[in-house]
Order: structure tokens, then C-alpha cells, then sequence
């Protein structure tokens, strides 16, 4: 713990770790071959894969996977998990078990079943799991269900659910970005018009700087490490924005280049440690030295902006003093930022959710933002605004309607097409379904994927809450901690296919907007899995009145790409993709002009007020994931890059350890609103006043504290306590 052994992310390691998984998962010509497919990657929306070929992107260049693909594809190609291990292993043995225990089972090859009385899952045919499906549905009303999909479902499926629970008549519909991105979406809508990123690949491609603020793509993303390391061979420059020092985003050993291979690749040019919560501050601080050095894009400014005045007098009141104490960079630091961000020509601000994890989330973004419009970033080629997101469809299933509203547009072409009445009022989001669930207003749950009770802050709560819920309908390819400790009280689970295992081609959409089709193929493990619009094609058969349209038709998903490109706006070309198999890039939300899809047609700065620091913790606490994992899903316990070899650890600065008597590995209690917990000593490089832990174990001790503008939890600026624990 705390003894990193190697020097640079990537390299042989990940190499010699590729290889090992494919022997796991049967030998290289038969992993390899999976990887090879035509379908895209199953783990982040960076994208690859598709129709021309499993590991090449949009641009053509092949070889591109990482090691979270590697991780997802073996982890699917494990063997079934079998009736004789149900029948001994009670649910108390499964919730004692970690997040990668449970992964590492196998994969769930038919429905299974528990009541409130069951203390074991046992096997059940499909009919009846259907049934008992279909009758919670049936004997409640649409205001006490909830749906919830997360981003490994296709487009298909995903539309699928939202129009059945839309035809059922909820609104109570929902999806994972709300706990990751909703701030990002609510932030660029006021920026641009948009939601989703302003570039393209190929804008990355030609950049000369980029900032990574909140974020480590080197291990949730490492495709993305390519572009930085490519980027800066060009001459451009790279800044980095993180309270831990990662050491992926200093070096790393691209596999895919020889030399960077051998010798290693320089990620960053600068890396600043703001302290937790700093961000705003840091950005002002930014701003107010671009200004003093007048590098500024003025003419941009005044023709494609608004709100410029506004920011530019809170900006000069702004002590700069004041906002250097108020993020902890230092002046010297500072100065070399705003220097490289003055000399750059064509630069894109990329983040995740170490900026939207706050209550002042989208604040975060807003004031990010209005950086690129001070310099003219956005609207032009190589040049905008990247939010990386996590799933590799999370940004597609927002985009066919798995939302608590839909726009009238939508609404309109559905209720004409299915002949339906589509709820007029907005349904409940993530948090407040948890939040009915657990005042017992909520009979029935279906969950497309994911681990909802993973993805909650403050797990004693979640657990309750989705443990009242009278059935929980768990769709899933794999065990997770949600089925021990939040099943609900009864639960079903029932085995899909991946995406690489359906008979009938699926499409998903990157964070770059781009549309893949992935042809599917035969199951890696035989057992009883199912089609996910199988799935819901099957319970819509139940639960929907027979209203003239015939449900059973969407069991073609065909048939649901030529309904969603009659429905979903900027989907027109899903029509003719079975017979074109063209992928492509979603129509007006990309920007290259400037030319915004606000109501004047320009960008939009906005005033941030620095956040107030909270004094109710002598720390501020942040969740992270491991290399090891991807989102709730844990695949190594081991931290490779972090030196971690366990997860039960607290990240810490060494000064703060010193001031404090804690060695490396010594015990520790870790205390917030939300809860304690023991865990060790984890001595890093992070900024001081801030602590590190893993997520989702992390997550008992994160409270309900939400960002007011997007909703999303605050797993990031958690007021903790550190206490020793002394020996008797």
C-alpha cells in the first residue's frame, strides 16, 4: 500500500495484463476474435469499434482499445453462474462479499428470484419472472413506479423503455448521468444550447492545447492519454487540473507507439493542485490574468458572446490574493497557466466529475467555460468545450428519451406514431425516486443495468430506501452489491445479453455524438440470457393496453431505428442504417462555427460566485475510482497506478499525515455526517485539507447534499474528520 511500482501509467504491464485476461477468457484467438468484432466498446463513451471493425475508431485507426475494454470484455466471457451455488450461498454470504468478489462469479445465465422471506436467490423460468414483473406493474399506478436504465444499454432497448413507460403512464424515467454528468448538461445548455460536448474527434486531432481539469482519463479513459501524448508531439500543450497528483496524467507508456512504449510519454506540461472545492477560484484567478495580459479574443467577444461585461466586472473586483488562497495554487503556478493558455492558438477545456460532483457542480462548468469563450475557444475547428463521460451509451440513452421530461417535439411524434397519451408533467428524477422509495411511495422499480444502490450517496440510506420497495426488478449480466444489499423486498433479476451477443444489431452513441452500429453476435456463455428489448417487449405485452399498435413488433429493432429516426431529432440517419450500415455524427449539436443553439444564436458567459469554504470538516473528502474498476464495477482490488493494494484506504498529503502522527498503513476512522468508517493510512500526493477514498465503499460516508441547479450528489466536497486509531 502506498509503494507504487511502476514509473509511468500504460506500458508492459498493461500489456502483460491484456494477455493474461485472454488466456482467463479462453485463449487469445478466442478473446481477440470477441475484441475484433463489429461492436462498440462496452466500457466509455470515448467510442470505438462498430462497423469498421471492434478495436479501430472513427477516424480508422487501429489498434485502439484499452484496459477497461479488456476488463469488460473478459469479465463477459466468464463462465455461468450455476443453480447449485444459489442454493448454498445465502444473500447474507453474497453481501458480505466485495464489489470484485461478486464480479468475479460469473455471469448470470438465468432469471432468478427472492421473496421478503427468502433468505437464498433460487432459479425461476422466464414466464413467470415476466409475470410477477408484469403484475407489479399492473395491481399499482404510474406515479409509484420508477425506471431506471444506465448507460450500457443500447439505444434500442433504451428507447424501448422509456416508450413503454411512457405508454404505461410514468414519467418517473430516468438514467445514470444524473448521479455523473446532469451538471454538464445543465451547464452547457446555458452555454451553447447543448448538452453534450461542442467537438469531434477530429478536433482533438487538431488542437494545440488542451486543459484536463477533474478528471484522469489515464485510468478511467486511457484512449484519451493517446490523444494528450499525440497532441503535445505536435507542440501543443497539455495542463492538468487535479488535487492528486495521478500518475498516469504525468507519464505514461502508450502500447500502441513503440518509443513512447520503451521510453515513456510526458502527459502534461503543467499540473496544478487545487485544493478540493478550489475550482472556481482557480478559473476566476485564471480569467483575471488572461485579461491583465490582454490576451483576450475581443472581436470574438463582442460578435458571437453575451454576459461578457458582467463576468469581466466580477472578475476585476475579484482580490487576486484572495482567490489564490481560496484555490491553493501557487502564484509562480498560476502565472505559467494563464502564460500557456495565452500563447495557445486552438484549445479544448475537457472535465468529468471531478467538477460536477459538487453543490456548486454546474458553477464548476459555467465558470470553466467562460475561459474558452474569453479566448475565442469555441464555435471553431479544434477548439470547445469535452465533458468525458463515463458509459458507453450513457449519452445515448439520454438522447432517445430516458428522461424524467421530454421536449414537445419528441413527445408529439410519439404519442402520433404508438398512438399513446405521453405525460404532460415532468416525472421524477434518480434522487427523488430514492427518495419516494423510501417514504414507501414507490411499489415497483425496474432497473435496465447498473447498480443503483452503488451509485447512491449515503449507502445505509440507499439500501433502505430500495429495500421498501415491494419488487425490484434487476437487470443485469452480473452480481453486484445492489443485489444483496438493496434488492428490494422481493427481487428479480433477469440475465440480458451484451451487446456483442444479440441476434439483432444495436447502436450507440460516443461522447463525441457519434453513432455506432454494433452487429451483435453469438453469447460467450450459453444459459438463457435475453435480448434486452426482448425484455421489455415482453413486459410491454403485458402491462400496455391493446391500443391498435402492436407492441410485439418492437421486438424488431429494425423497427425501433426507423421509429427513433421519425421520433428522436438528429436520428434521421437510423433510418436507412441497416441498409447503408453508415455511421455518423448527430446534426446540429457540434460547433465549428460561431453559431450556437441558443435563442440569439451566441454563447452565453455567466457571473460564478466563489463558493464559501465549508468549516463543518477539517477535511474535504472526494470519491474516486480505481484503475482497477469502471464506475460500481470493481474488477482488481489492487490500485496499480496509486500503489493501493487494497480499497479500505484514505488518500492523504504527507504534511497532513505529519501534523496528524500517521505512518503509512496506520489505522484510521474517517467521519462525516453521513457516517465512520476504519480504513488505513494512504500517504499520496494530494493538496493539503484534502482526503481520497475509494467508490463506491466510500459512499457511506458521502451525505445527501446535492448540487440545487442539477441534482447530482456531492461526492466530491465532503466535510470529513481524520482520528488515529491508538493501540490499547
Amino acid at each position: 500500500m502506498g509503494q507504487i511500482r511502476v514509473k509511468a501509467a500504460g506500458g508492459f504491464p498493461a500489456i502483460v495484463y491484456t494477455f493474461r485476461k485472454a488466456f482467463e477468457a479462453g485463449g487469445l484467438f478466442r478473446f481477440f476474435s470477441r475484441m475484433a468484432s463489429r461492436n462498440a466498446c462496452k466500457t466509455c463513451a470515448l467510442g470505438m469499434g462498430g462497423q469498421k471493425g471492434g478495436m479501430v475508431n472513427e477516424a480508422g485507426r487501429f489498434p485502439e482499445f484499452c484496459k477497461k475494454s479488456v476488463q469488460a470484455q473478459a469479465a463477459d466471457m466468464q463462465a455461468g453462474i450455476t443453480e447449485e451455488f444459489f442454493a448454498r450461498t445465502s444473500i447474507r454470504q453474497l453481501a458480505a462479499m466485495t464489489s470484485a468478489e461478486l464480479e468475479q462469479l460469473g455471469r448470470l445465465v438465468f432469471p432468478v428470484f427472492a421473496g421478503p422471506d427468502d433468505t437464498h436467490y433460487r432459479r425461476i423460468p422466464w414466464d413467470e419472472a415476466l409475470a410477477y414483473c408484469a403484475d407489479a406493474f399492473r395491481q399499482t399506478t404510474p406515479d409509484r413506479v420508477f425506471i431506471y436504465a444506465s448507460g450500457r444499454a443500447s439505444n434500442e432497448a433504451a428507447f424501448l423503455l422509456q416508450l413503454v413507460g411512457r405508454a404505461y403512464g410514468t414519467s418517473n424515467i430516468n438514467n445514470c448521468s444524473y448521479y455523473c454528468h446532469q451538471a454538464s448538461g445543465v451547464a452547457l445548455n446555458r452555454v451553447y444550447g447543448s448538452g453534450t460536448a461542442s467537438v469531434i474527434l477530429e478536433d482533438l486531432e487538431q488542437a494545440d492545447f488542451a486543459i484536463v481539469s477533474g478528471a484522469n482519463p489515464a485510468s478511467n479513459h486511457p484512449r484519451l492519454i493517446t490523444q494528450l501524448v499525440d497532441l503535445r508531439r505536435r507542440g501543443g500543450r497539455v495542463i492538468v487540473i487535479n488535487p492528486l497528483k495521478e500518475l498516469g496524467l504525468v507519464r505514461f507508456r502508450v502500447p500502441s507507439k513503440p518509443v513512447s512504449l520503451l521510453f515513456g510519454s510526458q502527459v502534461s506540461d503543467l499540473y496544478l493542485q487545487p485544493r478540493i472545492g478550489g475550482d472556481i477560484a482557480l478559473y476566476k484567478a485564471i480569467l483575471k490574468g488572461l485579461i491583465a495580459m490582454d490576451a483576450l479574443d475581443t472581436d470574438y467577444i463582442r460578435q458571437y458572446t453575451t454576459g461578457w461585461e458582467a463576468v469581466k466586472a466580477d472578475i476585476l473586483a475579484a482580490d487576486e490574493n484572495q482567490l489564490l488562497e481560496a484555490c491553493g495554487v501557487p502564484r509562480d503556478q498560476l502565472a505559467e497557466a494563464v502564460r500557456l493558455i495565452a500563447e495557445a492558438e486552438r484549445g479544448i477545456l475537457m472535465w468529468a466529475m471531478g467538477l460536477t460532483h459538487h453543490v456548486y457542480g454546474v458553477d464548476n462548468i459555467l465558470a470553466f467555460s467562460n475561459i474558452a469563450l474569453a479566448r475565442g475557444w469555441l464555435g471553431r475547428p479544434g477548439a470547445g468545450l469535452l465533458p468525458i463521460r463515463g458509459h458507453s451509451n450513457v449519452q445515448g440513452v439520454g438522447t432517445v428519451g430516458v428522461t424524467p421530461q421530454l421536449k414537445e417535439a419528441f413527445a408529439a411524434r410519439m404519442e402520433t406514431l404508438f398512438g399513446i397519451d405521453v405525460p404532460k408533467t415532468a416525472g421524477m428524477d434518480t434522487y427523488s425516486s430514492m427518495i419516494a422509495a423510501h417514504e414507501g411511495r414507490v411499489d415497483t422499480a425496474f432497473l435496465l443495468g447498473g447498480n443503483l444502490y452503488g451509485s447512491n450517496p449515503d449507502a445505509a440510506w440507499a439500501a433502505e430506501a430500495l429495500n421498501r420497495i415491494p419488487l425490484v426488478t434487476h437487470v443485469n449480466t452480473k452480481l453486484n452489491t445492489g443485489h444483496a444489499h438493496g434488492r428490494g423486498q422481493t427481487a428479480l433479476i433477469l440475465p440480458p445479453l451484451a451487446r456483442d451477443e444479440e441476434s439483432q444489431a444495436t447502436t450507440q452513441e460516443s461522447m463525441f455524438n457519434y453513432v455506432r452500429l454494433s452487429e451483435g453476435g453469438r453469447p460467450a456463455v450459453s444459459g438463457e440470457m435475453r435480448s434486452e428489448v426482448e425484455i421489455i417487449a415482453a413486459l410491454a405485452e403485458r402491462i400496455l393496453p391493446r391500443n391498435g399498435f402492436d407492441w410485439s413488433s418492437l421486438r424488431s429493432h429494425e423497427a425501433l431505428r426507423t421509429a427513433m429516426a421519425d421520433v428522436v431529432p438528429g436520428l434521421d440517419a437510423l433510418g436507412e442504417m441497416d441498409r447503408t450500415k453508415r455511421e455518423f455524427q448527430i446534426k446540429s449539436r457540434t460547433f465549428h462555427e460561431p453559431r450556437f443553439a441558443t435563442p440569439d444564436g451566441k454563447a452565453r458567459f455567466h457571473v460564478t460566485p466563489i463558493p464559501e469554504q465549508q468549516s463543518d470538516g477539517e477535511f474535504l473528502l472526494m470519491t474516486l475510482r480505481s484503475e482497477g474498476q469502471f464506475n460500481t464495477v470493481v474488477y482488481e482490488e489492487e490500485d496499480l497506478y496509486r500503489g493501493n493494494t487494497r480499497r479500505d484506504v484514505v488518500m492523504l498529503s504527507s504534511g497532513d499525515a505529519r501534523r496528524l502522527g500517521l505512518r503509512e498503513g496506520d489505522p484510521v476512522e474517517v467521519e462525516t455526517a453521513a457516517g465512520r468508517l476504519r480504513v488505513r493510512a494512504s500517504i499520496t500526493e494530494i493538496s493539503p485539507g484534502s482526503l481520497a477514498m475509494y467508490y463506491p465503499e466510500a459512499n457511506v460516508l458521502v451525505s445527501q447534499t446535492l448540487d440545487p441547479q442539477s441534482r447530482t450528489p456531492a461526492f466530491k466536497s465532503v466535510p470529513a474528520r481524520l482520528y488515529p486509531v491508538r493501540a490499547d
